[in-house]
């Protein structure tokens, strides 16, 4: 069973070769994979280490974790499961229920945050200026006493 490592706080350039062999350096079976962007091919931040021997987890991050390189402290934890996270980017509408408990209710995604129609209390803007005039002469008129 494989075991993935998250590694975080990655320098925006660092040469990959260098911290695979960083890693290799541990034991076999270790492999190093940074996340790069599609549109710049640069280095999102992070990647994942993925570990043949799962003895070697806890040797990994403690080597490894708070450990300067490139001007950044790394930051390496046991990666979660894609399927154990709340990830509604996923493509398919199954939502089997997790061990991680209940999901929070998620916000409405119908809703309407603005709206060019005008209030229901709000007079109609074409009538504005007729609906002044008529202010005016009830505003004007004297009741008999």
């Amino acid at each position: 069973m494989s075991i993935r490592l998250y590694v975080g706080n990655l320098p925006q350039s660092f040469d990959q070769k260098e911290l695979e062999g960083l890693f290799a350096a541990v034991g076999a079976g270790v492999r190093f994979k940074a996340v790069l962007d599609r549109d710049t091919g640069g280095c999102r931040g992070f990647g994942f280490v993925n570990l043949d021997d799962p003895k070697l987890t806890d040797a990994v991050i403690e080597q490894f974790n708070g450990r300067e390189y490139g001007g950044q402290s790394l930051r390496v934890e046991v990666s979660e499961r894609r399927d154990a996270r709340s990830n509604d980017r996923s493509p398919s509408n199954d939502r089997r229920p997790t061990s991680a408990g209940p999901t929070p209710a998620r916000k409405s995604v119908d809703k309407v945050v603005h709206s060019d129609a005008p209030a229901a209390e709000a007079p109609d803007p074409r009538w504005a200026g007729e609906l002044s005039k008529l202010k005016d002469l009830l505003a004007n008129q004297k009741t008999p006493a």
